[in-house]
């Protein structure tokens, strides 16, 4: 029709290579159902866990957790590629005697994890001149890694809890353990969703714990257990120039026998509670605001982070970690906490689109 805006053209990637490929899988669904066809262009791109990208069929409820069951990409659609040159015309098909499928205004990369959320997929991104949702290459590689987050927080005055990163075959020392105490928290490096964490009440049980995680990654953080709260903080990266834009905190209680928020209580047993927001005095919540902001900044995230956080019995507040991509399903707090703060689920995605055309690609 003469006159009507061109619609926005985005490609919603999901699924990848990671342990955390079914999750990305649901928050993709949740993405693609908010998405206006009146002003978006959507292109579903799946990536199998074997790595091929393929086309998706764009329908959300293919992405839901069913009975328990977790979704997947299947390798069964037409095979498409994002060559890393900005003058090669966008994504391709590949074998099928089709051209380019078309230039694509920007990328919401839904992936969880290594292969997707840690720079790796941001830099073909940045390559292939295509604007993407998100913080860029660095803030992604060093919020991915545990060890590296801890560091750069630290530096810039932020409370961490005391940890010891394990290599290979090291196993942790008897000064180690008498500086972390009892119980500790055995975690991949890098990884997320909790897949590979385990609580360990008794040295007895490291070697197991160590175990699983290597499973998820060679490298091992052995973290002291904070007493405190558990909370989490939503970050936005601010319009038109602005300072970015913390969401109200909100509470994680977990109600399971696992004693944490693992991957059990966080997506397929409901043994979770969440208080949004939390229950908190006002002067405190501004505080976790303050401390989240820094945290983005001290990364040099772009677009949206997840700031999780302690609230010690003291008052004191410790950084956890910080997520560069978090989960966006029906159940995650990051879209909650900012429905709670006066953004709905789709405005929060067409205004994380909005930022990513804007920011572009390249320094900046």
């Amino acid at each position: 029709m003469p006159g009507t805006a061109r619609r926005i053209r985005i490609a919603v990637l999901y699924g990848g290579r990671s342990t955390e490929h079914a999750i990305s899988c649901v928050s993709a669904g949740s993405v693609l159902a908010a998405l206006d066809p009146r002003r978006y262009d959507v292109v579903a791109v799946g990536i199998t866990p074997d790595g091929r990208w393929v086309l998706g069929s764009g329908d959300p409820a293919a992405l839901q957790v069913r009975s328990g069951v977790l979704p997947s990409v299947e390798g069964t659609g037409i095979p498409v590629a994002l060559p890393g040159d900005p003058t090669a015309g966008g994504l391709r098909s590949l074998g099928l005697g089709e051209d380019a499928l078309g230039e694509v205004d920007v990328v919401f990369p839904l992936l969880h994890g290594p292969f997707g959320e840690d720079g790796t997929v941001q830099g073909l991104l940045e390559m292939a001149g295509v604007p993407y949702v998100g913080s860029g290459v660095f803030a992604s590689a060093a919020a991915m890694d545990k060890q590296h987050m801890k560091t750069l927080l630290a530096a810039a005055g932020l409370p961490v809890a005391p940890v010891v990163v394990l290599r290979g075959g090291q196993t942790i020392t008897a000064s180690d353990r008498q500086r972390l105490g009892l119980p500790v928290f055995v975690k991949p490096a890098r990884g997320g969703s909790s897949i590979g964490i385990s609580r360990v009440d008794a040295w007895d049980d490291l070697e197991t714990a160590l175990k699983a995680a290597r499973a998820v990654d060679p490298k091992v953080l052995v973290e002291a257990a904070v007493a405190g709260r558990e909370l989490e903080c939503g970050v936005l990266e601010g319009l038109a120039g602005r300072e970015p834009e913390a969401s109200v905190p909100a509470e994680v209680t977990v109600t399971s026998s696992a004693g944490f928020y693992d991957f059990d209580a966080k997506y397929l047993s409901g043994a979770v509670r969440f208080d949004v927001p939390a229950d908190i005095p006002v002067a405190v919540a501004a505080r976790i605001r303050e401390v989240a902001l820094r945290a983005f900044t001290a990364l040099d995230c772009a677009g949206l982070a997840r700031v999780d956080v302690f609230l010690c019995p003291d008052g004191s507040i410790v950084v956890n970690e910080v997520n560069t991509m978090p989960g966006f399903t029906p159940t995650s707090m990051f879209p909650q906490m900012w429905g709670a703060s006066g953004l709905d689920y789709r405005a929060l995605v067409d205004r994380l689109i909005e930022s990513a055309v804007r920011r572009g690609t390249g320094r900046r």
